[in-house]
């Protein structure tokens, strides 16, 4: 099979890579196409693979392109992991962002829509070019924001477009740590968007155990999102919620920090991995080793400043070690083999939440076989949960609705009405600063 990952040369695939050589089976991929427009990108990652594959018999073959046409031409999996505008664009979101006093997080508030508005005609581009190029393959979508991205892509791919995300996973894993259950072992009741979501239940043998989990304060403070949110808070919802909704549940402070920070997340990013690849165009550097200690100095880093807001210390050392390209895995080989398994991805939501249409890209256990991804019901959200969700959907159309138009005007309101963006007035300069340090934006009329 041949697999074709978009951002080719991007700091995350070999994670991807490294899963590839662990699938020994029948029908595994055996061709990757790596795409990226700069080559000084794609050549340094492409070592960081050799590397990888050395002594690992039969390892996937590996080329790379400049051409997205070449690389797309006859692909079984397509995988998107762009960044329209680069880490210098993350900055830039988050800088405009702060200095209005709102959040600027890459996929949360005015940083998020700020992304998704430079990031949704690339990836419709994208879509319209695999219909025609590799009309049979699947689509993975790892680009953010993912499930507006991926609902971008379903308008013009159907369900052949897939979301994923490695933030439910990690999260059913530490809730079944805890309670001493086998994660492969578990159901995990999740549902929401991508990045907007709670588990509500985790069932080990059809028994729900997270009501164990809630009444007892010392084991519900004992892990990531304990810390992060606090006993009281996680009790008073009923739920745990995905990290991400901290920004929604501490924004004051969440905002604060950033704002603070020596550097926002973006810049952090950019800095680090200008140093990989700087480090890179020696030709004599140990590619895999320098690849392996950035990656680890990036996960430790993660969310850094809401973990020091909420006093909840450092990550844990299980949760350092990547996750979403075994997601990926999964899915491919569920697919492509029929090896029926069950994994929370962005899908259409085809009835499974009633408070939304049929067509808005939600995140949810999904039951995957040869046939794509297929949603579980799920229980009604409960009404705090109803109101962001649609809240935040009500948004992402919004600004669906403005790249497909190109209108400033709907841009404005997508700013407007996000729970996170206090002000008409806010939103009209947010907008007025992104098409100033944006060119992409420059079709905002």
């Amino acid at each position: 099979m041949k697999l074709t990952i978009l951002g080719g040369g991007g700091f995350r695939v070999p994670l991807v890579y490294g899963a590839l050589l662990s699938d020994r089976a029948e029908g595994r991929v055996t061709r990757v196409v790596l795409h990226d427009l700069d080559p000084g990108r794609l050549s340094a990652v492409t070592r960081v693979l050799a590397e990888q594959a050395a002594g690992v018999p039969d390892a996937p073959t590996v080329t790379a392109t400049t051409d997205l046409d070449e690389a797309l031409r006859g692909a079984d999996f397509v995988f998107s992991a762009i960044r329209v505008g680069g880490l210098e664009g993350r900055a830039n979101d988050e800088r405009v962002a702060l200095a209005e006093g709102v959040l600027g997080q890459e996929t949360v508030g005015a940083g998020g829509i700020a992304y998704g508005l430079r990031t949704v005609p690339t990836v419709v581009d994208i879509a319209r070019r695999v219909a025609r190029l590799a009309p049979d393959a699947w689509v993975i979508n790892f680009t953010n924001p993912a499930g507006l991205v991926t609902e971008a892509m379903s308008r013009h791919l159907g369900d052949r477009v897939i979301g994923i995300c490695d933030s439910p996973v990690g999260l059913g894993r530490r809730i079944a740590r805890v309670l001493g259950a086998d994660p492969k072992e578990a159901w995990i009741d999740y549902v929401g968007l991508n990045h907007l979501g709670w588990v509500r239940g985790l069932r080990v043998a059809g028994r729900d155990e997270l009501p164990r989990l809630l009444a007892d304060a010392g084991l519900l403070g004992s892990f990531e999102e304990g810390k992060l949110f606090g006993v009281d808070w996680l009790q008073s919802l009923g739920a745990v919620p995905n990290e991400y909704l901290h920004y929604y549940y501490f924004n004051r402070e969440a905002v604060r920090a950033y704002q603070e920070a020596d550097k926002t997340r973006g810049a952090f990013l950019r800095d680090q991995q200008d140093r990989f690849y700087q480090e890179m165009k020696d030709p004599a550097a140990a590619a895999l080793k320098t690849w392996d200690r950035t990656r680890a100095e990036r996960e430790a880093t993660y969310m850094a400043e809401n973990r020091e807001t909420a006093g909840a210390g450092e990550r844990d050392a299980d949760d350092l070690s990547g996750g979403y390209e075994k997601v990926a895995l999964a899915l491919m080989r569920a697919i492509a083999r029929d090896e029926r398994t069950t994994l929370i991805l962005n899908v259409r939501n085809r009835g499974t939440l009633s408070v939304l249409d049929a067509e808005a890209v939600i995140e949810v256990p999904c039951l995957v076989d040869a046939n794509g991804a297929h949603p579980v019901s799920v229980d009604p959200l409960p009404d705090h949960a109803t109101g962001l969700v649609c809240a935040v959907k009500a948004v992402e159309r919004e600004v669906l609705a403005a790249a497909e138009s190109g209108s400033r005007t709907t841009a404005v309101k997508a700013f407007a009405l996000h729970p996170l963006v206090d002000s008409v007035n806010v939103a009209r300069r947010l907008v007025e600063g992104y098409t100033q340090v944006h060119p992409g934006l420059g079709y905002l009329k």
